[in-house]
């Protein structure tokens, strides 16, 4: 049996294999709100074999957004947009769809990445950014508001009302963005955290607002769900955030009751060296596992089902996540299943589709016709 075609259990979720399409900022919303590229989008890939699709960077205040064109579920209107679009894909699909919760902090007001990416005023349909210090992401920007203890809870208190909106909208598990030099990130990191409070400082510190979110968003989801983090598990940037604190993080976080960890790196600084290469992060979701037992999704530059396969089947994680090969090949847990021997699930509208070479691809089917 393929290892990367087994089953898995996350908390009360069943999963019938251990693929996840990655969560992919489409940067198309309209105030946060999703439109008919993301019905689109999201319903595409949730046919792609994987047994559960992320549901995107979905930010938790305007202010939160990287851009503009980013996903939101702070308002009624952002919650009704994907309402529509999560019952479509219960129609068709058996993939479960989990949603990452995010906040950009000093990330945030930046221009679409096809517009430019960089750091948009006020004047150009952007805002005052907020962040653990008044230290911008990269010199010559607007610097960042610190934030006070009030917005700091306002921020908690975000996560948590979306974790609900969520829960209302049936998302079977949250996943919290705790990478890519955002706000979670800019706590944790000593590049992006100047504090001299109780939120700065020594790594204990650093991690208290991370924790802080993690403890009410669990609380505020049903038990039977499951809640994990995407991590940054190295800056790439010396005297940053690196695995070492990253192990020490994923056991505080194991003590409340984390359920995985997605293991990817980098994005706090745009000093960040990395050496780029297929399954390059894979170490950090190996020693994540090995020195937590926390399980792990290994992601980045994974893209053929005989290396996804080799990640699980050895061991170095227990899932693997998949973005831009999602997109090149929406279909890829189909092809991944034909070449490693799994079976995964289809539409029925679709049975024809399989090679007659794996009449057992989606199990166990019948197709008549006069």
């Amino acid at each position: 049996m393929s290892a990367l075609f087994s089953p898995i259990e996350l908390r009360g979720l069943s999963l019938k294999n251990r693929v996840m399409v990655s969560p992919m900022c489409q940067y198309s919303a309209e105030d946060g709100v999703a439109t008919d590229w993301h019905f689109t989008h999201v319903n595409s890939l949730s046919l792609s074999g994987a047994s559960v699709f992320c549901i995107e960077a979905t930010h938790v205040e305007a202010i939160g957004r990287i851009t503009p064109g980013c996903l939101g579920l702070y308002s009624d209107a952002c919650e009704a947009a994907l309402k529509q679009i999560i019952t479509s894909v219960r129609k068709h699909s058996t993939a479960a769809v989990a949603m990452q919760l995010a906040h950009a902090g000093r990330k945030g007001s930046s221009a679409r990445p096809w517009d430019g990416g960089q750091q948009l005023a006020e004047a150009q349909g952007g805002w005052q950014t907020v962040a653990p210090s008044a230290v911008p992401h990269k010199g010559g920007e607007a610097a960042p508001t610190a934030l006070d203890r009030a917005g700091m809870i306002r921020i908690r208190d975000a996560f948590v009302d979306c974790a609900r909106r969520a829960d209302r909208l049936g998302i079977d598990a949250i996943e919290l963005h705790g990478a890519h030099g955002y706000l979670m990130a800019q706590f944790l990191s000593p590049i992006s955290n100047h504090r001299t409070d109780e939120y700065g400082g020594s790594l204990q510190n650093r991690m208290r607002f991370p924790l802080e979110v993690f403890d009410a968003v669990r609380a505020a989801f049903p038990h039977d769900k499951p809640v994990g983090m995407r991590v940054s598990s190295t800056d790439w940037v010396e005297g940053g955030w690196d695995l070492p604190q990253t192990i020490e993080f994923v056991k505080e976080l194991k003590k409340r009751g984390i359920d995985w960890i997605d293991a990817s790196s980098g994005g706090v600084s745009p000093l960040q060296k990395i050496p780029l290469g297929p399954g390059y992060q894979v170490p950090f979701a190996e020693a994540i596992r090995r020195e937590t037992g926390v399980t792990t999704i290994a992601v980045g530059l994974i893209t053929e089902a005989k290396h996804a396969e080799e990640i699980v089947a050895s061991g170095k994680a227990d899932m693997v996540a998949l973005a831009r090969a999602m997109l090149y090949d929406p279909r890829w847990g189909w092809h991944a299943a034909a070449e490693l021997g799994g079976v995964v699930d289809a539409p029925p509208q679709y049975w024809r589709s399989q090679p007659s070479t794996q009449k057992a691809l989606f199990g166990k089917t019948t197709f008549g016709a006069r």
